[in-house]
């Protein structure tokens, strides 16, 4: 299954309640019902065996296809301007995308 894996930390004018509310009420559903998606979850990360936690929060949107997510739904407007939206309340991100293994 392909997946597209997001790490990355709260913009300091964002709040971790604000955040969850807005994921709650539009992030989660508006990716749950991409075309391409079969489901979105995201973690916090409140524990590291090091101590380190370099991105507190870890997206996953597990994917019907890479193709048609990166041709079809990444590109169009309503996407684009989810993404203009979500940038402005983070920072640090990095995104990977890539095959489950096992």
């Amino acid at each position: 299954m392909a997946k597209e894996i997001i790490l990355y930390n709260l913009a300091e004018h964002v709040t971790d309640e604000e955040y969850r509310d807005y994921v709650v009420n539009e992030k989660g559903p508006f990716l749950d019902g991409l075309s391409s998606a079969k489901k979105f979850e995201l973690v916090k990360i409140t524990q590291a065996p090091t101590g380190e936690i370099p991105y507190k929060y870890v997206g996953i949107l597990h994917l019907n296809s890479m193709d048609e997510f990166y041709q079809k739904d990444a590109p169009s407007s309503e996407f684009q301007a989810f993404m203009k939206k979500w940038q402005s309340m983070v920072a640090n991100f990095h995104i990977l995308a890539g095959e489950e293994v096992y």
